[in-house]
């Protein structure tokens, strides 16, 4: 209760930081997607690379843990 009671007096107290927030929140979203699809295509473009490194010690039967 006193958690709420504080965001309420932070709300009141606040208001325009937070309706500014509340706009430009999608805005910075839509801004910041490029580069997170960018992030999965680096990651994935990693995991190939360390299958590819990978893939002769599988094949040999190396380091079976399961």
């Amino acid at each position: 209760m006193t958690a709420f009671l504080l965001w309420l007096i932070l709300l009141v107290v606040c208001w325009p930081l937070a309706l500014l927030a509340l706009v430009l929140y999608p805005l910075i979203w839509l801004l910041l997607l490029p580069f997170r699809l960018l992030g999965f295509a680096v990651e994935g473009a990693f995991g190939l690379v360390k299958g590819l490194f990978l893939l002769p010690a599988r094949l040999l039967g190396g380091n079976r843990l399961a």
